[in-house]
């Protein structure tokens, strides 16, 4: 199992609709598109398709409260 692809491709899926919208068309086929393997495709093709808009949704929140050029957590504290 790739790891570091496997969590690659739903960072995609997560913050790209477009993206997003393709593999909620056709799961196995996109995940595979990704270089997932077989076993990680029909694992992925199987995930809850409203937990994956919820958690999309949540982190798009989150990106445009925090927005990009947030300073780090340790410089708000010692500047």
């Amino acid at each position: 199992m790739s790891s570091r692809t496997l969590e690659s491709y739903l960072a995609l899926i997560y913050t790209d609709a477009a993206a997003r919208a393709r593999f909620n068309a056709d799961p196995a086929g996109e995940a595979r598109l990704a270089g997932l393997s077989g076993e990680e495709s029909a694992a992925l093709a199987r995930c809850d398709r409203v937990g994956l808009e919820m958690a999309a949704a949540s982190f798009g929140h989150k990106r445009a409260r925090y927005g990009k050029r947030r300073r780090p957590w340790w410089r708000r504290v010692l500047w």
